[in-house]
């Protein structure tokens, strides 16, 4: 059985940031669901739901992988690692997730992406070529479709193609 806990992530680690400390020393298994991430469609409830900074938090905790994945591939490629990693081969992590209540199209994975994935980073969309010139624009979760939106724009009123960065952790590069 690999455990699931699935909470409204609004407030982060301010209300649960003790179970998960917990959890490292426990050496307990399974996900986190952060259930509503916030910073774009709970902006009018005030800061305190602005649950950016969990990931910070959870970078101090070493049995933690935390991931904020935009699309539905990311999520189950990170979730398949974490089953893996839990069940087969029986390590003590476990694996912070925030998820959203946004609704968009989600494209299909591109190819060879899912190491990317699990290290943190992986080229979402290349358009930048040898002697044109072009931005690099990275994102993550909700914040991705929004830099997606940014690359059309800078195309569109500035011709300046951008190559578009998909984060879905910021943290796990150095795990």
């Amino acid at each position: 059985m690999i455990p699931f806990f699935i909470y409204y992530s609004m407030f982060g680690l301010q209300r649960t940031g003790d179970l998960w400390w917990r959890r490292a020393i426990r050496c307990a298994r399974g996900f986190l669901l952060g259930g509503t991430a916030g910073r774009t469609t709970l902006n009018g409830e005030g800061l305190q739901h602005e649950d950016g900074h969990s990931h910070l938090w959870s970078a101090q905790i070493r049995t933690a992988f935390s991931y904020d994945p935009t699309f539905a591939y990311e999520l189950a490629v990170i979730m398949h690692d974490g089953c893996a990693a839990c069940h087969a081969e029986q390590e003590d992590v476990y694996y912070y997730l925030t998820v959203m209540n946004e609704n968009y199209t989600h494209p299909a994975m591109p190819e060879g992406a899912e190491a990317g994935i699990l290290k943190g980073m992986y080229l979402f969309r290349q358009v930048v070529r040898a002697r044109v010139r072009g931005v690099q624009l990275l994102g993550s979760g909700t914040i991705l479709n929004e830099v997606i939106a940014a690359a059309d724009l800078l195309k569109k009123d500035w011709g300046i193609e951008a190559d578009i960065w998909s984060c879905p952790s910021f943290t796990a590069a150095g795990t």
